[in-house]
């Protein structure tokens, strides 16, 4: 029997919780555990994030980085040294941001799998998304 595939999902914060968005946190967890067993689940916030999703993405078991530099850089690194490890097979990048395709391509050609997920139709990155072997956007059931 196969092993189910070891996913990684990063969630870059400062784009995907937006007022023009209604993500759920559940949603986002339920989207990345379709790609196989959850590894890694991080989200990424400035220093001005409220303490209440802070809280609300532990108790759904996300690790929470809080950094004062650029959220994009650390996410991207993270994701970036965890494809350098081989320990995941799946990457899954919650954002509509396309500074992390450079990210996405390296793991594309380190083999994993990739997934961009937009939190809503009109928060998707194009390139982001065709850079990725899968797209998902939050909320619509038919992708």
């Amino acid at each position: 029997m196969d092993e189910p595939a070891r996913v990684g999902v990063f969630v870059d914060g400062p784009n995907v919780f937006r007022e023009e968005f209604d993500v759920d946190l559940n949603e986002v967890r339920e989207t990345a555990t379709a790609e196989g067993q959850l590894a890694v689940k991080r989200l990424y916030l400035d220093d001005g994030a409220p303490p209440e999703l802070i809280r609300a993405a532990e108790a759904r078991g996300f690790e929470v980085t809080v950094t004062s530099g650029d959220v994009d850089v650390k996410l991207a690194v993270d994701l970036t040294e965890f494809v350098a490890t081989g320990d995941l097979d799946t990457v899954v990048v919650v954002s509509r941001d396309t500074d992390f395709k450079p990210a996405v391509e390296v793991a594309n050609r380190r083999g994993l799998r990739t997934v961009a997920v937009a939190p809503g139709e009109h928060g998707r990155s194009d390139a982001l998304a065709n850079a990725a072997h899968g797209r998902v956007t939050l909320g619509d059931a038919t992708e």
